[in-house]
């Protein structure tokens, strides 16, 4: 993956290195452990404690001697001059949210990465290359996502969301579509996203072809030609910088952007590890944090802030001192262990919307998939609607009658009299999945309460689980079967976290199959003996070995790490059905399969029809 730079390209290189120095005391560490095992004579918890620490070292000890070993330079490029993601600062060194965001995930990864950052035009033909010798990029750090771009590029889930806008001069009309643009020289940047849908349109403006966003807007202002085409906060970013106070955004040509990494369509192993550092950074708060430090809105005007907090902390300050001497000496034994034990909930309840979040970026795919398909037969078949409609329609049956058949819209009258009806029920069942899905989603994604209270349906809730996974399902396997049993199986619990726990098995279920060949089943069952509900899922898949069994439930174990497991999805669930009073109960053979039992407590006295 290493290659020299493109000419003209400035760079950031981020290396990371292990020190022989871990080994020893990795061994030393294990040395201590046995002494203390074969003596006896320390506690069971210093041995646990110890095994520990033994496990997390040997972690990292494994990601840097394998970080060092290869060597390798990842080269990353991007954009020079498209401000705040990615840009050339006052020092000639290469800054902005994509650039940090690259060096945070080259940290958390363990990998050597080499940023350059040049004209787009130029870092896309340089990835698509395979010529090392005019320079070669391995990954681009930012580009909007498209169906187009697919053919071409493999891409990451989104980090952020773009915007493009129409710019203008001060006392030019507001534009809402791109017919508009007609007839007018408009300024957009070579090989962006806006000139390559413009080149698939016959109908098109004058296009003025340039290679940064800053030149657009620096033509622009200088009352050269009549718009500019580029990014929203590129655009608002170069023009508060550059002091263009002529010109502002007029409109939105286009919907949210989704806006990530992007390889060559081939090299997708380096892809993914962007992605798992991503979704790492994403879990961690740090992707945010560097999100909020780049794409917050850019200040309208320069406040005091200081003299406020100056002024402001001069008169609250004395009186945040009194009451908090009041509170202090105020405070309680009970409220402090009162205090410490909602903060020990407030924990566990973030750990499991962690966990929660971790399984809907994998649903996100399969989301989407679900949410186009109807959109885009709605889309497809509005259009020959409004050909239809436009027309005068009150004697087009007369017509027909009289002369027989005839165009209008470019179609056969005869054939539109019978697909109209049918269209109309397409688009109406096509709402209806959509709203389907989201509403499950909405659901499965809230922040819920810790109320265990509600009267749950086991059969109700794996429904709603079954239908977010829907799309990776149909991806793992062609034999998915689901018996759902006849009496009411009914508990008292929390439906959202009882359906995140049916996720996670389901999806654990998808991931663990060879091919589509192999099956998924679930049953749910009342088991009157013993006054209990349950869910089994069984697969077909690759079974886990027996000396892995005892640590499933273990916080951060997972034999997935290298597909972006996290160690935390079984450890959850065990812990959600523990507080519903229940069971988690798993057992495997090794290269055939896996089933996972799921049992609560039924609420008493219901084992009706």
């Amino acid at each position: 993956m290493t290659g020299s730079s493109p000419e003209n390209c400035n760079r950031l290189q981020c290396q990371n290195h292990s020190t022989s120095s871990k080994r020893p005391k990795f061994m030393s560490i294990l040395s201590c452990l046995h002494r203390a095992q074969k003596n006896k004579t320390t506690s069971i918890a210093i041995l646990r404690i110890g095994k520990f620490i033994l496990l997390f070292c040997g972690m990292l000890l494994h990601a840097s001697v394998s970080s060092a070993a290869t060597g390798e330079v990842i080269i990353v490029g991007g954009d020079e001059s498209y401000p705040p993601y990615e840009f050339i600062d006052k020092e000639g060194k290469p800054a902005g949210y994509n650039v940090e965001l690259t060096l945070a995930i080259a940290k958390v990864m363990g990998i050597q990465v080499e940023i350059h950052l040049g004209k787009w035009n130029d870092m896309r033909d340089a990835l698509l290359r395979n010529d090392d010798t005019k320079g070669k990029i391995d990954i681009l750090e930012g580009i909007v996502i498209s169906t187009e771009r697919s053919e071409l590029y493999s891409f990451s889930p989104p980090h952020s969301i773009t915007h493009e806008s129409i710019f203008a001069r001060e006392g030019s009309p507001s534009v809402s579509d791109l017919k508009e643009l007609s007839g007018k020289e408009v300024i957009i940047q070579r090989g962006g996203f806006t000139h390559e849908r413009f080149l698939k349109k016959k109908q098109r403006p004058k296009l003025i072809l340039v290679d940064t966003h800053s030149e657009a807007l620096s033509l622009l202002a200088a009352g050269k030609h009549d718009y500019a085409l580029v990014g929203n906060l590129p655009g608002l970013y170069l023009s508060h910088e550059r002091n263009l106070s002529n010109i502002k955004p007029v409109g939105k040509p286009y919907p949210a952007l989704p806006y990530g990494y992007a390889v060559k369509r081939g090299n997708e192993n380096l892809l993914a590890l962007f992605s798992e550092g991503l979704a790492i950074l994403k879990k961690n708060g740090k992707q945010q944090e560097i999100y909020d430090k780049w794409l917050a809105p850019l200040k309208k005007a320069d406040i005091p802030w200081s003299k406020i907090v100056f002024t402001g902390g001069l008169i609250i300050g004395p009186l945040i001192l009194v009451l908090g001497g009041i509170i202090i000496w105020n405070r309680s034994l009970k409220r402090e262990v009162e205090r410490r034990t909602k903060e020990l909930r407030q924990q566990q309840q973030q750990l499991i919307q962690i966990d929660k979040m971790a399984s809907l970026g994998i649903l996100i795919s399969g989301v989407a998939h679900e949410i186009n398909n109807p959109v885009g037969l709605i889309l497809y078949n509005i259009p020959v609607l409004s050909r239809i409609y436009t027309v005068a329609m009150e004697n087009l049956e007369d017509q027909y009658q009289e002369n027989g058949d005839f165009m209008i819209g470019g179609l056969q009258y005869s054939m539109i009299r019978k697909e109209i009806p049918q269209m109309f029920i397409e688009m109406r069942e096509g709402a209806k999945r959509i709203k389907r899905i989201v509403e499950d989603l909405k659901d499965f994604a809230r922040v819920e309460s810790s109320d265990l209270s509600a009267v749950v349906n086991l059969n109700e809730v794996t429904q709603a689980a079954i239908r977010l996974v829907d799309n990776s399902i149909k991806k793992s396997t062609s034999h998915f079967k689901v018996r759902y049993c006849k009496e009411t199986p009914e508990f008292k619990g929390n439906s959202q976290r009882i359906e995140q726990v049916i996720v996670n098995l389901v999806l654990n279920a998808c991931q663990s199959l060879p091919s589509q060949e192999s099956g998924i089943f679930l049953k749910t069952r009342v088991h009157a003996s013993t006054n209990e509900v349950s869910l089994e899922v069984r697969d077909e898949g690759c079974g886990i070995p027996d000396e892995h069994l005892p640590h499933l439930k273990d916080p951060f174990f997972t034999t997935k790490r290298g597909h972006g497991g996290t160690g935390l999805g079984l450890s959850i669930s065990t812990g959600i059905i523990e507080e519903h009073q229940g069971q988690l109960n798993i057992s495997s053979v090794h290269g055939k399969g896996t089933t996972i039992t799921l049992a609560l407590p039924m609420l008493k006295g219901e084992c009706r029809q």
